[in-house]
């Protein structure tokens, strides 16, 4: 089992993360508990921003925070100098209520209402990357209606899409987001863009994918998109004075996968970016780049609590926890992998293979098939690693289960940063269709 960050076994054989024992967690806590990582996310942020320094390029690195949203995570990034991408008003709102800075705000989405574009111009947040024509066409209104103006990056779909080891070459540029490249679309963006007199177009914007282990993808991102601004500087004389390519920086979750260090998609960015700059003559932009997965993603782990079992003869044994799909809704999705132990026997030796199932009333609520365990009582705790993004993120109240707790931990210290949700909570918003009637 390889640990991740500060996780380690002490001297009880417990898992222990930011020299915190994770059974006293479940004890304090309760479970299903999110714990993370503190200083693992605090490393993985310097060692991106470090980078861009030491290798004098003026950039941003902004936390996509839609991995994970919370008032605390929001101040996590705050001390470590990130920007901040959001992609909602919700996601705004969480930002500005930690007191972030606004001009270091970034805001993401193919569907930004009035009311979100309104609050985020308001705020005086630091760009805008504009998704679509009906989009540019409200910042416009917006901008001539109040006197004010703000920044923008044009989101273009380069015709790449990246994940894993594999990229796509896809002529067609078929996402939902983004203006397209080689269809005309971002011609006709960027010159109503220059051409508004409210909005203050700073450049593009382009995203190729998730879970990326290889730089291939982003540098022939980079290579179209700069022969298309090689176009617009001749026709239009537009540079770019920001390029952001984006995230989708891949973690390992399983011993299948396996990621390349921060630093190297950095680098290899950086260097691309310069040498496609020179070869038009263009100066080199500040250069943004949108890490998410990859700062909270295996700083997170769940600890669950083991409950019933089931055996199938001759097929398989299931292992029930108190959470599931509710907590973590990825394996069911996207058929996500994960690799947990038993946290208080961690170095004892496997004795059996289990499938752990959620406890939602879904066949296809199953966490982890197939994997293989001490024999564990009822009540044990399970840790299973790397749901730091997008587990609480995509948080449900399927069966009216109430969201888990959110701790951070970090030199032996543990913060509860998001309260368990209780029974109350879930109907505090219920409006009844007639008033109850008390018996006496």
């Amino acid at each position: 089992m390889q640990f991740h960050g500060t996780a380690k076994v002490n001297q009880k054989g417990h898992l222990e993360i930011g020299s915190v024992d994770t059974i006293k967690l479940a004890e304090e806590f309760g479970t299903p508990l999110y714990v993370y990582d503190v200083a693992l996310i605090r490393e993985r942020a310097r060692s991106f921003k470090e980078t861009f320094e030491t290798l004098g390029v003026n950039a941003q690195v902004a936390y996509a925070s839609k991995a994970f949203s919370t008032v605390a995570m929001v101040q996590l990034a705050a001390e470590e100098g990130l920007s901040l991408d959001v992609v909602s008003g919700g996601e705004l709102y969480t930002a500005l209520a930690a007191g972030f800075p606004a001009g270091k705000i970034h805001f993401h989405g193919n569907n930004k209402s009035l009311q979100e574009l309104d609050m985020a111009i308001e705020a005086g947040i630091g760009c805008v990357v504009v998704d679509n024509f009906d989009e540019l066409e409200m910042l416009v209104e917006l901008c001539s209606s109040t006197g004010k103006s703000v920044n923008v990056l044009l989101r273009v779909t380069p015709g790449i899409e990246a994940h894993t080891h594999d990229y796509i070459l896809t002529g067609q540029e078929d996402s939902k987001f983004g203006f397209g490249l080689e269809n005309g679309q971002a011609d006709k963006a960027l010159l109503e863009a220059m051409n508004s007199g409210s909005v203050r177009l700073l450049g593009l914007h382009c995203h190729i994918g998730s879970q990326i282990f290889e730089t291939t993808g982003f540098l022939l991102a980079a290579r179209k998109i700069y022969a298309k601004l090689n176009e617009w500087k001749k026709l239009y004389g537009f540079e770019p004075k920001v390029l952001n390519l984006g995230g989708g920086f891949g973690i390992r979750y399983t011993e299948e996968d396996n990621p390349i260090p921060a630093s190297r998609y950095v680098v290899a960015i950086i260097e691309e970016v310069r040498e496609q700059a020179d070869q038009y003559g263009m100066v080199v932009p500040e250069i943004w780049i949108e890490p998410g997965r990859s700062l909270v993603g295996d700083a997170g782990t769940t600890l669950y609590r083991t409950g019933s079992r089931k055996e199938v003869p001759d097929i398989r044994q299931y292992l029930a926890v108190d959470g599931g799909m509710s907590d973590n809704i990825r394996p069911a999705l996207y058929q996500a992998k994960y690799e947990a132990v038993l946290a208080g026997r961690v170095l004892a030796k496997p004795e059996e293979t289990v499938a752990i199932a959620g406890k939602c009333c879904e066949s296809g609520d199953m966490l982890i098939w197939d994997i293989p365990l001490p024999k564990a009582e009822k009540a044990d705790i399970l840790a299973v690693f790397c749901t730091g993004a997008y587990g609480y993120s995509m948080a449900n109240n399927y069966n009216r289960i109430p969201r888990p707790a959110v701790v951070f931990v970090e030199n032996g210290e543990a913060k509860l940063v998001v309260k368990r949700e209780t029974f109350e909570d879930m109907v505090r918003l219920d409006l009844p269709l007639k008033e109850r009637v008390k018996s006496k």
